[in-house]
């Protein structure tokens, strides 16, 4: 092997640990309820390696929590990059904070479960989802959409609306909704 060469069982083993999150993901956001074996059948693995990525069900809750966090603050950078900051600002919130709040609300009452047998969750959440909002909103100062005097954090507890949606009902077109009136909100010229 070559220096810098990812052994083939390597590259195995983080593909499926992805698909077990995925797998995990999608089950908390719909029921909210973690089952190994629906988990492996999703995931197209064996139920012993689910069990071998994640000997307890907190273990597993938790890493799908911190995956779903790490994925949401992540992307802002290369939205910004292929998107006006209007369009970013909204794809951000539609695409990728909106399914965020509909996983969070079914990882709620497993996420207290964990945290009571393993301890605290990690105190980033709330930080980290401000300074996603924090930099969509300076993009968009720098281009002249929104006013500058905007708290992220004001703006957060607007998009908390967002946790009501039902993942099962239409809720693109109600997060579209919350967006419009949001940025009705921020407009420089305070409406459009």
């Amino acid at each position: 092997m070559t220096t810098g060469a990812v052994s083939p069982r390597r590259a195995d083993t983080r593909r499926n640990h992805e698909r077990i999150l995925a797998a995990a993901a999608a089950a908390l956001a719909g029921s909210g309820e973690v089952s190994f074996n629906s988990i492996a059948k999703k995931a197209e693995v064996g139920v012993g390696t689910v069990y071998r990525h994640f000997p307890t069900t907190e273990s597993l809750i938790l890493a799908v929590y911190q995956r779903e966090l790490r994925h949401l603050v992540d992307v802002v950078p290369s939205l910004l990059e292929t998107h006006s900051a209007e369009q970013a600002f909204r794809i951000w919130i539609s695409d990728h904070l909106a399914r965020y709040m509909m996983t969070k609300r079914g990882l709620a009452n497993a996420l207290h479960a964990a945290a009571g047998s393993r301890g605290e969750l990690p105190a980033n959440t709330y930080e980290a989802v401000v300074g996603a909002v924090s930099t969509l909103l300076e993009a968009n100062v720098e281009a002249g959409n929104v006013r500058a005097d905007l708290d992220p954090a004001t703006v957060v507890r607007g998009l908390g609306g967002l946790f009501y949606l039902d993942p099962a009902g239409d809720w693109r077109s109600q997060t579209r909704s919350l967006i419009d009136l949001l940025w009705r909100g921020m407009r420089t010229d305070g409406c459009r």
